[in-house]
C-alpha cells in the first residue's frame, strides 16, 4: 500500500510536516499515528505542565509497538530551529561530570513541540523529577515519585494496598501523595516538595520509606532490586529520584500492545482497587480524555483524603 502524502499543518504559529498518519502503531487495535496525535494534542493542557522545564527522554516505536523501540535523550537530527533545547550534565547535578559530558535535551513546553515528537513516534515521555533553569542549568528537585512493581502473580490489587500504607508513610513526612496508574503494570506515587532539594535528598526519603514498609510488611513489600525477590511482593522502587533517572510523566502513552495511559487516580479509586481485585485497571485514551472532561486534572486539584 502506498504511503499517503504528507500533510503540512499550522499549530500555533509553527508549520509541521506529519507524515505517515494512517500508519498503525498499535496492531492489535488498529491505533494510528494519527489518532496517537490527536490523543497528544487533547491531552496538552494537563500533559503539558508535567512536561515544563523538565528534559524529556522519549521511548519511540517508528514501525509500531510490534517493533523494536529504542530510547532517545538528545534531540535527534533534523530537530527543528524553534524546539527549545538545553545542554544537561550527564550527571543530572548542577555541575558537570570530570569529562564535562552533557546531554541536548528537547523542552516539551509547548503543543508543537509535542506535536513533533508525536510525529516522530514518541509514545512514551519521561521526564526527571528536578528542572532546569532557562539556560539548562538543573535545578533542584521539585517532587519525588516511588515506583510500585508489582512482581507475579501480585497485580494492581496488591499494589493499591500498598499504596496505602505509602500514603500514610509519606503523610507523617508532611508529604502529601496523588497516586498515578502507571499505564503499565503498576502504580505511582508522586509528592511535591516544598523546597527544591538535590536528588540525593529525595531519594533518601523514598529509600526509607520504603525501607520501612519492607520491614513491617515483609510478605506484601520488598525495597530490593534483586528480581528474584520480588515474586509475589511489591517493589516500592525509591531509585527513581537519583538525578540521572526518569519516570514515564503522568499522562503519557505507554508502549504496551494496547494504547494505555499513565493516569491520575482519586484515592477513593485507590481504595477500591485495595478492597476488590477487580475494582482497577488501566486506562485508554479515550477513558483519560473523558476522565479529564469530568473530573479535571486530579494532579492539579486539591483533593482530601
Amino acid at each position: 500500500m502506498a504511503e499517503a502524502e504528507p500533510v503540512h499543518v499550522d499549530v500555533e504559529g509553527r508549520t509541521l510536516r506529519l507524515s505517515n498518519l494512517d500508519k498503525v502503531l498499535y496492531p492489535a487495535t488498529g491505533t494510528t499515528k494519527g489518532e496517537v496525535l490527536d490523543y497528544y494534542a487533547r491531552i496538552a493542557p494537563v500533559l503539558l505542565p508535567q512536561l515544563a522545564d523538565r528534559p524529556v527522554t522519549r521511548i519511540r516505536w517508528p514501525h509500531g509497538v510490534q517493533a523494536m523501540s529504542f530510547f532517545e535523550k538528545n534531540a535527534p537530527a533534523g530537530t527543528p530551529s524553534w524546539v527549545r533545547t538545553v545542554e544537561v550534565p550527564t550527571t543530572g547535578s548542577r555541575a558537570p561530570s570530570r569529562h564535562g559530558d552533557t546531554l541536548r535535551f528537547p523542552i516539551v513546553d509547548d503543543l508543537a513541540t509535542l506535536m513533533w515528537l508525536g510525529n516522530l513516534a514518541a509514545l512514551e515521555l519521561h521526564t526527571h523529577q528536578w528542572t532546569v533553569e532557562e539556560d539548562g542549568t538543573p535545578r533542584g528537585a521539585d517532587r519525588l515519585v516511588i515506583d510500585l512493581d508489582p512482581g507475579e502473580p501480585a497485580g494492581l490489587h496488591e499494589c493499591c494496598r500498598v499504596a496505602l500504607l505509602a500514603r500514610d508513610l509519606l503523610a507523617d513526612r508532611g508529604l502529601d501523595a496523588r497516586p498515578v496508574i502507571s499505564g503499565s503494570k503498576g502504580l505511582h506515587l508522586y509528592a511535591e516538595v516544598s523546597a527544591l532539594l538535590p536528588p540525593e535528598e529525595t531519594t533518601d526519603v523514598t529509600r526509607e520509606v520504603a525501607e520501612q514498609l519492607a520491614a513491617d510488611h515483609p510478605r506484601e513489600v520488598t525495597a530490593t532490586m534483586t528480581k528474584a525477590r520480588r515474586r509475589g511482593k511489591v517493589f516500592l522502587d525509591w531509585s527513581q529520584n537519583s538525578g540521572s533517572k526518569t519516570t514515564v510523566s503522568p499522562y503519557s502513552l505507554r508502549g504496551t500492545e494496547r494504547p494505555q495511559v499513565a493516569t491520575p487516580l482519586a484515592w477513593d479509586e485507590v481504595v477500591a482497587g485495595a478492597e476488590d481485585e477487580l475494582g482497577l485497571d488501566q486506562f485508554s485514551p479515550r477513558q483519560v480524555l473523558a476522565r479529564v472532561d469530568e473530573l479535571g486534572d486530579l494532579l492539579a486539584r486539591d483533593e482530601a483524603g
